[in-house]
């Protein structure tokens, strides 16, 4: 009895089923290098392919030494720069670029959570589970899709709502330096500002500060509805930059679901102080005060990214705080921060001393926006405040001295005489919020008097 023969077409099918069967899934094609050099906080890499902004695994797989990123290319060489410690480097360490790039994983999931700069959580809850991934340095709005600031944000704190009113979309600075309270406002502005979602970077600060700030000024409801991103002063310079940049990359995220986005940086210059020492690093020349250039245009390319969304409704306004070291209001960032944001907000020392608090030095403040999102009455007892604490405080010396004689002006003495209302409209405390309506109709009705 001979054995059935199969058809040529029904073996050719048979085996093309064994075939798939056990094909692979192509797998993504990693071209990696190996260790060349090492210089200070410098890696070079010699065969790796990738580009700046990407992120290398430095010995390989779940045995790498350490986590870098490409910052720049030199004679065929990829320039690395250190996530994490690099020990145990050696000549012909594997370097192998993440296929992942350099995107930014993003989703609700994030709110009420604290992670790293690098998105890992910090907050001992576990992964967080991302639905999207998204470029970290995507191209700015342009200036025909940006929405016009038109609509006030409040933010419980009666100086600035009444005073230096904040608008949907708006960028501001707020100037200071230490001790003068600033963390204090930041915290007022987070619990109470009236925002869908609040992102909040904390940047170089000390790893008590974060601490402190999560579990004083983030308590309560205001907890879930903010995503925080933490990167201590220990970490490196480089995990400052991609601790912003993962700041802005969720708000955008955010913005384009149509939500109202509070981003606080603290702080902008410990951000900018980070890019100057990755621009040394790579060999780029110092300029203002031993700043390179690409490390202040940084904060141009920062505030760009803030703003309202056309398209989709959403609008991310940008709370940045700048520190003034020594209270030096000529330092470079300072400077080029005032440049491009839309007013600022400066913290005295010397009103921290007196014991107002918020520190808000009202002369030398300015919202370059109120006048587009305030009600007539309402900008204009603003100015008649500002002029009145203008004028007490030029004449408060020659009115210490006894040199001025009451009656010789009766503006000056006005200002004078509401002098106490003045301050205590401008202290608040900490754990108090004030309603915007109130502070405002409050404001009208000092200056009326």
């Amino acid at each position: 009895m001979t054995a059935r023969r199969a058809r040529p077409g029904q073996a050719t099918a048979r085996l093309a089923g064994l075939i798939s069967d056990v094909c692979l899934p192509h797998l993504p094609i990693r071209r990696g290098g190996v260790v060349v050099a090492a210089d200070g906080a410098i890696i070079e890499a010699l065969g790796l392919h990738g580009a700046i902004g990407d992120r290398v695994a430095i010995g390989g797989g779940v045995t790498a030494a350490g986590a870098a990123e490409i910052i720049g290319f030199r004679d065929g060489r990829a320039l690395l720069m250190g996530l994490a410690p690099l020990a145990g480097i050696t000549p012909g360490t594997l370097a192998l670029p993440d296929p992942q790039g350099s995107a930014i994983a993003v989703g609700n999931a994030l709110l009420g959570r604290v992670i790293d700069g690098l998105g890992q959580p910090l907050d001992g809850l576990g992964p967080v589970a991302a639905t999207a991934l998204v470029p970290a340095s995507p191209p700015p709005l342009p200036p025909h899709a940006r929405a016009r600031v038109t609509r006030p944000l409040a933010t419980g704190v009666r100086a600035i709502d009444a005073l230096l009113s904040l608008g949907q979309g708006q960028r501001i600075g707020i100037m200071a330096g230490t001790g003068v309270g600033k963390s204090v406002l930041l915290g007022q502005i987070t619990r109470w500002a009236q925002a869908d979602v609040v992102v909040v970077a904390l940047i170089g600060e000390r790893s008590r500060e974060i601490s402190d700030f999560i579990e004083t000024e983030l308590a309560g409801p205001a907890r879930m509805r903010t995503v925080t991103i933490a990167v201590p002063a220990s970490d490196a310079m480089l995990c400052r930059l991609r601790g912003a940049g993962r700041a802005f990359a969720i708000a955008e995220w955010f913005r384009a679901q149509g939500r109202q986005v509070l981003l606080i940086l603290d702080s902008l210059s410990r951000v900018v102080h980070g890019a100057r020492e990755v621009a040394m690093a790579r060999g780029e020349p110092a300029g203002a005060r031993g700043f390179p250039p690409s490390s202040l245009q940084l904060i141009a390319d920062l505030a760009e990214r803030a703003g309202g969304d056309r398209a989709s409704g959403g609008a991310i306004t940008l709370v940045a705080t700048v520190l003034a070291e020594s209270d030096d209001r000529a330092d470079p960032v300072v400077d080029a921060a005032r440049g491009v944001m839309d007013g600022h907000v400066l913290l005295s020392r010397r009103l921290a001393g007196r014991g107002q608090f918020p520190a808000v030095d009202l002369v030398n403040s300015a919202s370059r926006v109120m006048i587009d999102i305030a009600g007539p009455a309402h900008e204009s007892a603003a100015r008649a405040f500002r002029r009145m604490v203008a004028l007490a405080e030029e004449n408060r010396d020659l009115v210490l001295m006894g040199a001025y004689a009451p009656g010789a002006d009766a503006e000056l003495d006005l200002a004078l005489a509401l002098q106490p209302a003045l301050a205590a409209f401008l202290m608040q405390g900490r754990d108090v919020a004030c309603d915007p309506a109130d502070s405002i109709a409050t404001l009208i009705e000092l200056v009326a008097t």
